[in-house]
């Protein structure tokens, strides 16, 4: 298995627990391979639909040309993060993954997934977010296929 099993075992989140951050949380860390032999980790507005992450950016950049010459990524998510002072810790939930990136060009594949990103974090205005969808699809979508993913939570 080419990725570690997570150490501290009685912190991990069930399925359950994992869906549900993938749900509902509002957004994600994507690290990439950078350039020059430094990473790159961007956060992103993303949306979890049919087991696969979703996010959308521009069709030219950084982080597309990043991603156009490797696909590989780490995601990583925090929902909850909680301070415990007295107790020098963080109750937190996160989920970390890894998997590939493929870029959507086509329209017809783009606007499903830009709609679902409209649904989650604007869905009181869908008609007028289907409309600045048509009116300005030059981004791209890009879907991240999950290959391997954990949860964790902080404990006192």
């Amino acid at each position: 298995n080419m990725f570690r099993e997570m150490r501290l075992k009685e912190q991990a989140l069930s399925q359950d627990e994992i869906e549900k951050v993938l749900t509902t949380a509002a957004n994600g860390t994507l690290a990439v391979f950078g350039e020059d032999g430094y990473p790159y980790s961007v956060p992103v507005n993303f949306v979890y639909k049919d087991g696969k992450i979703y996010f959308h950016g521009a069709a030219e950049g950084y982080k597309y040309d990043c991603l156009s010459k490797n696909g590989n990524v780490s995601f990583s998510i925090i929902s909850k993060d909680d301070i415990a002072k007295e107790n020098f810790t963080t109750l937190f939930e996160s989920v970390i993954l890894f998997g590939k990136v493929k870029i959507i060009k086509d329209t017809a594949q783009k606007i499903p997934v830009l709609e679902a990103l409209v649904g989650k974090y604007s869905a009181e205005f869908m008609e007028s977010g289907k409309e600045y969808i048509r009116k300005g699809c030059g981004s791209c979508a890009y879907q991240l296929t999950i290959e391997h993913i954990t949860g964790k939570r902080g404990v006192i």
